[in-house]
């Protein structure tokens, strides 16, 4: 039987040989995610101490210390995907950790789609309906929902786990994690329905919630600066991070089937770019919490004052 540990050997041609040689795959997609590692390793950890030291968590709370732990999660992983591009795209520790990464990679960017549609969701209920909120919206049923977002998520990845995902490119003399798969891979129509189901029907459902969030506070002729603000923000990080992977994932995914141009180079770096909405999550925080905004304002003076305290005369 084959050691499953071990990478199976697969052929490319000269062009995809080039880019996994080339500046944009061992220079760019490095780069970005060693930006996001420097930025949302600090912000995500912020974030995660001032939610999980609030004594009284409400629903949103709930959900957005699920989002910090998905991204907190996924910034220790960024190491070993540096590591790989800066090697000129050569993984080196084996077959099994090459799926543990791409499931914690994709794990991570559909359980933040799905807890943003969860905070979307939340948000409307509290703003358009105020008076059934109170049931709608309780602590136990946050918890439940979460858990729900992590066994979809995890089951979600599966398939990651049992097909083969780092191959040996004998004739170039590296193995790849990912980024090579063979024409007759199982995992086109999973891919199809991970992109339907995991970010087109969470995004549509966001949008709604918005708009009738929007329709609400213009009919009532509340104050909607913060609301507009927060709705642009939530729509930036999809449409930044997660809506062009997803739309060339797919469009790649059909290409297994109709043969047409390679997109995988593009989907590469989307896909890289992706990655920085663990930096922009905690912007949402401070802009979905008012009390979140407070308690890093007034971390940042204590820190200050700290620094005065010890800093020699």
């Amino acid at each position: 039987f084959k050691d499953k540990n071990i990478s199976t050997n697969l052929n490319v041609n000269d062009t995809t040989a080039a880019y996994f040689s080339g500046r944009i795959s061992t220079v760019l997609i490095p780069m970005i995610f060693t930006i996001t590692l420097l930025v949302g390793l600090p912000a995500n950890g912020l974030a995660l101490w001032v939610l999980s030291t609030k004594t009284n968590k409400l629903p949103s709370y709930i959900f957005l210390i699920n989002l910090t732990v998905a991204d907190f999660i996924f910034t220790f992983t960024l190491p070993f995907k540096i590591s790989y591009h800066f090697l000129g795209n050569d993984w080196r520790l084996g077959e099994y950790a090459c799926r543990a990464l791409v499931a914690a990679f994709y794990g991570n960017m559909y359980c933040s789609v799905l807890l943003l549609m969860c905070i979307s969701i939340d948000r409307y209920i509290a703003l358009v309906h105020p008076f059934s909120s109170r049931s709608l919206r309780s602590k136990t049923l946050a918890h439940m929902i979460c858990t729900v977002v992590w066994i979809i998520v995890i089951l979600g990845m599966v398939p990651f786990t049992l097909t083969p995902q780092s191959y040996l490119i004998m004739e170039h003399g590296f193995t790849t994690c990912h980024d090579v798969l063979p024409k007759d891979t199982p995992l086109g129509n999973y891919f199809v329905c991970l992109v339907m189901l995991g970010f087109f029907l969470p995004f549509a459902v966001i949008v709604l919630c918005y708009i009738c969030v929007l329709k609400e506070l213009l009919l009532h002729h509340q104050q909607y600066n913060r609301a507009i603000r927060l709705t642009a923000l939530v729509l930036l990080n999809f449409i930044i991070c997660f809506t062009p992977c997803n739309v060339i994932l797919l469009i790649h995914s059909l290409e297994l089937y109709i043969d047409s141009i390679d997109s995988y180079i593009v989907y590469t770096v989307c896909l890289a770019l992706s990655s920085l909405n663990t930096c922009i999550d905690p912007f949402i925080y401070y802009y979905v919490s008012e009390d979140f905004r407070h308690r890093v304002i007034n971390t940042g003076k204590q820190y200050q004052t700290l620094l005065r305290t010890n800093t020699p005369s």
